[in-house]
C-alpha cells in the first residue's frame, strides 16, 4: 500500500501519511490527526490500531470489522481543541462507505484526550 494515496485523502502517500502511525514510526500530533489515521485504519482493516487508539476507559475488549464495508472518504466537517498543545478535542466528521447492499455514511462528533503525550479516541455521538 506504500506508493497508494492515503484513505484520508491528505493528497500524501499512505507510508507518508497515516501509513507511518499505523506502524508506530510517528504518533498523532492533533486529535484531527489521530481522526485520519483511524478513519484510514478502518480502510484498511487495522483493528489492532483501532484498539491501541483508543482510550482505555472506553475501549471495547475485541473490535470486529465489517469486510463487506468499504469507507472510501472522510469529509471533516469541524475541529474543536484537539491542537498540539492541548489535552481534549472534539473532531466531527463524516465518512462514506460502500456495501454490497449499497452506499451510506457515518455521521460523528468524536471526542479526544491527550494523556502521556498521546491523542486517544475517547467516543462519539453519531449524528444524522
Amino acid at each position: 500500500m506504500s506508493a497508494t494515496r492515503c484513505p484520508c485523502l491528505s493528497g500524501l502517500t499512505f507510508d507518508d501519511c497515516c501509513g507511518r502511525l499505523h506502524t508506530g514510526r510517528g504518533a498523532a500530533q492533533t486529535a484531527e490527526q489521530l481522526m485520519r489515521s483511524r478513519f484510514s485504519a478502518f480502510a484498511v482493516g487495522d483493528a489492532d490500531y483501532l484498539l491501541a487508539t483508543w482510550h482505555p476507559t472506553t475501549r471495547p475488549a475485541a473490535l470486529d470489522l465489517d469486510d463487506d464495508r468499504r469507507w472510501y472518504r472522510l469529509d471533516i466537517r469541524a475541529t474543536r481543541g484537539g491542537g498540539p498543545f492541548e489535552t481534549d478535542g472534539v473532531v466531527e466528521f463524516e465518512a462514506f462507505y460502500r456495501t454490497p447492499s449499497g452506499s451510506g455514511s457515518q455521521h460523528e462528533s468524536s471526542r479526544f484526550v491527550r494523556e502521556g503525550g498521546s491523542w486517544f479516541y475517547l467516543d462519539g455521538m453519531r449524528g444524522q
